[in-house]
């Protein structure tokens, strides 16, 4: 087993943390994946020793991107639990069991009703409150009705704003980098 230390730069991550170090370890039990994890002192990605070069460059700077997105969400000072709790109670629905950040790059936000989770995607760390706020409630809504039928647009569309961000979102996702000047 190997290791290297590098000092990588992350696109599209918030400066809201100071950047970890990378340490990036070979392994010769591994064969095809790779794995990332946040130490104390730095980011540890594993991989198997016969990457190449490029394919390990690649690999390891989209698992620190991920790292890194989700620490710098984490830090940027939304605190998702308290704002769910508002907004449940505020609009009458439901409050989650959990809600935390993920990375997710097909969808903004996602929820299993049953188990009462939601995941925000780290890419809406950096949307107006108002926008977070709108998914939230959306996806409240689906605590109570897991489709999107004419009883949960009811619901979700309780938030005032909600079809703004959606159209906010859609911006985004067109690939318009300031969303902000095009609504």
């Amino acid at each position: 087993m190997s290791s290297t230390l590098l000092d990588t730069a992350i696109d599209g991550v918030p400066e809201v943390l100071p950047r970890l170090p990378v340490r990036v370890i070979r392994s010769a039990r591994r064969r095809k994946t790779a794995a990332a994890r946040i130490q104390p002192d730095c980011i540890e990605v594993r991989v198997p020793a016969g990457m190449t070069p490029d394919v390990e460059a690649e690999m390891v700077s989209s698992l620190v991107g991920r790292l890194e997105r989700k620490r710098a969400a984490e830090a940027g000072g939304t605190n998702l639990a308290d704002r769910a709790a508002k907004l449940a109670k505020k609009y009458g629905l439901p409050r989650p069991e959990s809600i935390d950040w993920a990375e997710q790059n097909d969808r903004w936000a996602s929820c299993t009703s049953v188990r009462g989770t939601i995941r925000i995607s780290t890419r809406l760390a950096r949307v107006p409150r108002w926008v977070l706020d709108a998914v939230i409630v959306h996806e409240l809504a689906h605590l109570r009705e897991p489709n999107h039928s004419p009883r949960f647009w009811e619901l979700a569309n309780r938030c005032p704003r909600q079809e703004r961000a959606r159209g906010f979102l859609e911006a985004m996702s067109t690939g318009h980098s300031d969303p902000c000047h095009t609504i």
